[in-house]
């Protein structure tokens, strides 16, 4: 089979495996659509550990159940997550399942931008979601990503009435906005550099958009009765939206840590200025857990997160080289998927 090995965001290559030999309680899947996730990009976090096999938002189609496997058959459409938690240790008994051991070292054979993979037994056990008829595979990639988005939503309290501020209006800057506003938020305010992204968050259901280059806590104080904003989530990794986020955080708001910052980033944070009086949380979210993954497929069958008209190009895995340009160099285009069969 050809699968894409990852060196560097500049050096993809096509090499030919053999398809993955699958064992007792293991599926092997046929890859219809796999999603470049910004994290994908992120080179400084892969480059000491390539070669690597990229590619965790995937659906597709089983095309071998191994024995002891009974709730799923060949022929059967699914998405599937590549980590998966144990439900049992220390950190899942205390709802912490995204911080657990089995979950961190949990991960699909080899990758999704592959022709096939193999999905561990851990994996089938608690990871697999099946597709209801009217979801596509190419909008079923979108439930790893928004699952994640659920999880981050729900830690960070985002309730209705609020006034939420994203920064950074990419692929989870768009999702966030959709799911503030299911969860009944008041005001949301979206910047960006980029125009296109964000007229698109203005299409989704941000009530505001502002260049993040011109962007002062000024422009929401002024729309919100001179307050800050709720919730901040920081779909951005540059030290400027940090200290963005820090100035226009209410009091008793929650700053949401969502995206990896650039490495060696610190937070800039005065403790008596911040958080002496004014009780406010800076709270972190990783992955989801399989039950925020059904959710996510739930609300994406059911329309009420719109997610086709976020797919900007669909390329074939010889192509995926520019789907890496496209995602990294975040212009003009928003979910980049591979699609292996082509």
């Amino acid at each position: 089979m050809r699968v894409a090995i990852y060196y560097s965001n500049n050096d993809l290559r096509i090499e030919e495996r053999p398809v993955p030999k699958i064992g007792k309680d293991e599926l092997l899947v046929k890859v219809a659509a796999s999603g470049v996730c910004g994290t994908d990009v992120m080179e400084w976090y892969r480059i000491n550990r390539v070669p690597l096999v990229l590619g965790h938002e995937i659906a597709g189609e089983i095309v071998e159940a191994g024995k002891g496997v009974t709730r799923y058959q060949k022929g059967q459409r699914i998405a599937c997550s590549h980590h998966v938690p144990c439900g049992e240790c220390h950190y899942c008994n205390l709802g912490h399942e995204t911080v657990c051991d089995t979950l961190r070292t949990t991960s699909f054979d080899p990758g999704g931008f592959a022709e096939f993979v193999r999905l561990p037994a851990v994996n089938v056990k608690t990871g697999v979601y099946l597709l209801p008829e009217e979801v596509s595979y190419e909008e079923a990639t979108f439930t790893e990503p928004l699952a994640c988005v659920l999880r981050g939503q729900r830690i960070a309290g985002v309730r209705a009435g609020q006034t939420v501020l994203v920064i950074g209006s990419g692929i989870s800057g768009l999702l966030h906005i959709q799911a503030a506003k299911l969860n009944g938020a008041a005001k949301i305010m979206a910047t960006d550099i980029i125009d296109y992204r964000l007229d698109l968050a203005k299409k989704l259901g941000a009530d505001f958009s502002v260049d993040a280059r011109q962007y002062k806590p000024e422009n929401l104080f002024k729309i919100n009765d001179s307050r800050g904003a709720d919730v901040v989530i920081l779909c951005a990794s540059a030290e400027s939206a940090i200290e963005q986020a820090l100035k226009s955080i209410a009091r008793g708001g929650t700053i949401l840590f969502f995206a990896a910052a650039n490495q060696g980033v610190k937070i800039p944070v005065d403790i008596n200025e911040l958080f002496w009086r004014n009780e406010v949380t800076l709270i972190s979210s990783y992955a989801a857990t399989p039950q925020e993954h059904l959710r996510a497929l739930s609300l994406i069958a059911r329309r009420m997160i719109k997610v086709d008209e976020m797919i900007t190009h669909r390329l074939a895995l010889d192509e995926i080289q520019k789907g890496f340009k496209l995602v990294a160099e975040a212009k003009e285009s928003m979910k980049v998927i591979i699609e292996p069969q082509r």
